[in-house]
């Protein structure tokens, strides 16, 4: 049987996991290299924020916690893996399958596939910080995330459109 405390710990997990599951699912999607990589990252990346859960003091948005914990994951993960291909395969069926869920229009879900096959493209670090900026995160949030200090993001943000920008046009 449960005590209140537990149960106020699982509904706190429940509620930021529902709130959050756009998030959790973009990040592990962005580095999963098949249907059921994704799953792996999204069940470690659930298994982190429980074991962290008890850890979150608040000093942050439960979001930026949440990405930091997820890109953590991903990142370890996608590290720890020696066997991993540089280019995510994205393309699969499955994966195109996941994507057009995200997204019920086809057109948006076309541009959003093939705005994640370029971003895959980039180093996992420059992943992070262009998906958060795609969230609308501010400087500061990322920083939060990735460690890295403000400046430095911007400058690092401006390099990975430019790159994002000569990929797209080849």
């Amino acid at each position: 049987m449960h005590n209140n405390t537990d149960r106020q710990k699982e509904n706190e997990f429940e509620n930021l996991v529902r709130d959050n599951k756009a998030v959790l699912t973009k990040v592990c999607y962005m580095y999963a290299r098949n249907p059921d990589h994704f799953k792996d990252l999204y069940q470690e990346t659930l298994i982190n924020l429980w074991q962290s859960l008890d850890k979150f003091r608040g000093e942050s948005s439960a979001t930026t916690w949440i990405y930091r914990i997820c890109i953590n994951t991903c990142i370890s993960c996608f590290r720890r893996s020696r066997k991993h291909d540089q280019n995510l395969s994205i393309s699969s069926p499955e994966m195109m399958e996941l994507a057009d869920r995200a997204c019920e229009d086809h057109e948006h879900a076309n541009c959003l596939r093939e705005m994640y096959n370029l971003i895959n493209r980039l180093p996992a670090l420059d992943k992070a910080i262009i998906l958060m900026w795609l969230d609308e995160k501010s400087y500061h949030e990322i920083s939060e995330v990735t460690g890295l200090q403000r400046n430095n993001v911007a400058a690092r943000l401006h390099r990975c459109k430019q790159k994002l920008l000569k990929m797209s046009e080849t």
